[in-house]
């Protein structure tokens, strides 16, 4: 007991200017889940890189997500809030407003990084709205608010996902090589008729293989031989080619560290992979044993070796970066294309032991792969304690020196010695959300209930895989937690 107490005061104290990594990289995923790669004996799928970072780092085996989709989950990542609390929050279409404070209305997770003296960078996938939403967007012009006034000093971002239009990267609020004399529209209204623009459900003979839609929503207009959902228009010069948006993104990443090589950097790398569509490079075709979607696993895990030896090449060393890897949402096979995942991945469990997985509430939709790598000052290894990406935002804060302002950051937590390896406590209670956010579930401790028409009650020491429905024999423990969540659903001032 007496040295868990110091290791909660050592781990508390303010870190001197030469303790605190000059290099931080959140490497964020996109329907990764738990069981996919080989860090947890996946071995159809090699990820070296990442088997690496597990190796030097630690393993968190009971880390999650708020949600079981993409945009509640890096809503509450960057703005240190339950996405549930707000209304808009839910999976956004690719024209939506931006639904992330502001610097200066809020303190989100970037601007507080800025704040500790760090150059800020956003590559990657964003979904999280554009603009104000007082007109549609205008993708011919520059757009505000966007990244850069969230507290990014760079950004490189696909505006929603890989299967949403517009299909262009956006650099700093500017479509990156747009030609302006070709210009851009997007609508999101059905039936819209674009001339010159192709329909997926109308010449399925223009798709590649891997590009029919499994579905009424991706089989609008085609971009690259792949139905997107949406339509869209112009932007030719500019629009990606799919098997090449991991190396545009991983080249951005780069260019960012190199430009600022020296100074301290905060880096939000949020891959494409392995959301549909997969289309990876030719380079990691046939690379796994797990068809298309292996594929675009060990292509998402060569961008991370690319990007650690970036960060080396420019000056940082091992002691100096800290790495956090971790997913937005649990796995997804099959998710809108016939790209052959679900015969590919026959025999595959993503979330095992757990079930559930993208879209659910089950412990599969969120509880994701999470690695913390910092050498000489997490030790590496394996830690039990229940963490969410939503304390990464007051975590950080104590790590980098920064007081959060009451009322910011609300359900953001400081659990720093749980991040650093010092204590294997941190959350006692975890709230996560089901996709549209309609029905929640409630971790505390191994319990786990979940909401709706039938209340469901699990054991997760005894049961990981939730197979045995608690609800009826245990109902002062349905009674107890179903209070409990309306406590936290009821606003408070933030635990620090």
């Amino acid at each position: 007991m007496k040295h868990l107490l110091l290791s909660l005061f050592l781990a508390a104290l303010p870190l001197s200017a030469a303790e605190k990594p000059r290099a931080i990289l959140l490497f964020y995923a996109d329907d990764l889940g738990y069981n996919d790669t080989s860090v947890t004996g996946c071995a159809e799928v090699p990820c070296p890189n990442l088997n690496r970072l597990a190796e030097e780092g630690l393993t968190f085996t009971d880390a999650h997500s708020t949600a079981s989709v993409c945009t509640p989950s890096r809503y509450s990542l960057f703005t240190g809030q339950y996405a549930w609390r707000r209304p808009g929050t839910h999976i956004l279409p690719g024209d939506a407003k931006l639904i992330l404070p502001i610097k200066g209305e809020e303190l989100p997770l970037p601007a507080m990084m800025q704040r500790a003296g760090y150059r800020t960078a956003a590559i990657g996938k964003w979904h999280l709205g554009l603009g104000r939403g007082e007109a549609p967007i205008d993708w011919n012009q520059q757009i505000s608010p966007s990244p850069r006034e969230v507290g990014f000093d760079f950004s490189f971002i696909m505006a929603a996902t890989g299967d949403r239009v517009p299909c262009v990267f956006v650099r700093d609020g500017v479509v990156d090589g747009l030609d302006p004399a070709d210009p851009i529209s997007v609508s999101y209204k059905p039936g819209t008729r674009y001339p010159g623009e192709y329909l997926g459900h109308e010449h399925p003979e223009m798709l590649k293989p891997w590009g029919r839609s499994a579905d009424k929503q991706h089989d609008k207009t085609i971009v690259d031989g792949i139905s997107r959902i949406g339509y869209m228009t112009g932007g030719r010069a500019a629009r990606w080619k799919d098997q090449d948006i991991a190396d545009r993104l991983t080249e951005e990443a780069i260019g960012f560290i190199t430009r600022h090589a020296g100074e301290p950097i905060f880096v939000y790398f949020g891959t494409n992979d392995i959301h549909v569509p997969r289309d990876p490079h030719p380079r990691f075709r046939g690379r796994s044993g797990l068809g298309i979607r292996g594929d675009a696993t060990v292509q998402m895990d060569d961008c991370l070796g690319r990007l650690r030896q970036a960060l080396a090449d420019n000056g940082y060393s091992p002691e100096e970066t800290l790495i956090i890897f971790s997913s937005d949402n649990g796995p997804v096979i099959g998710d809108g294309y016939l790209d052959g995942s679900p015969e590919a991945c026959r025999n595959h469990r993503p979330a095992a032991p757990f079930s559930g997985g993208k879209y659910k509430l089950l412990e599969g939709g969120t509880r994701v792969p999470f690695i913390v790598c910092w050498p000489g000052r997490v030790s590496p290894g394996q830690s039990t304690a229940l963490m969410c990406q939503v304390d990464l935002g007051r975590t950080l804060a104590a790590l980098v020196g920064q007081e959060i302002p009451q009322g910011f950051m609300p359900d953001s937590q400081n659990h720093l010695p749980a991040l650093l390896g010092h204590s294997q406590e941190a959350r006692s209670e975890l709230v996560t959300q089901s996709f549209g956010g309609s029905r929640l579930a409630i971790r505390s401790g191994q319990l786990k209930l979940i909401t709706g028409k039938q209340v469901q009650l699990y054991n997760l020491a005894t049961d990981p895989g939730e197979q045995q429905n608690l609800a009826t024999q245990q109902p002062e423990i349905v009674s107890q937690l179903l209070r409990k969540l309306e406590e936290i659903k009821t606003p408070r001032a933030p635990k620090r």
